[in-house]
């Protein structure tokens, strides 16, 4: 089983004990925050390429900044919610 843990995984594990619950929820609200500001920047975007007729370029730039964003944002909100029963399981368990 060991093997089948990738690298990059194995390092996180062994760093986890580094890591405090206060720097986890911060990058979890600034996964979030950050993932909304790429969706609104994004909108931004596109309605800048449709005003321009898509002389502006840039489309699928904006495109992809949106889906990006959106990742961002839902990693962000189910990482909150993770960390908030972690504290409620610390509080009442």
């Amino acid at each position: 089983m060991g093997l089948a843990i990738p690298p990059l995984g194995f390092v996180a594990a062994r760093k986890l004990d580094q890591v405090s619950l206060v720097q986890a929820t911060a990058a979890a609200c600034a996964s979030a925050i950050l993932g909304a500001a790429a969706i609104v920047l994004a909108r931004r975007g596109l309605l800048n390429v449709e005003r321009t007729l898509g002389r502006l370029g840039g489309e699928g730039t904006a495109r992809v900044g949106r889906l990006l964003g959106a990742i961002s944002l839902f990693v962000g909100l189910t990482a909150a919610l993770a960390l908030g029963f972690y504290g409620l399981l610390n509080l009442f368990g």
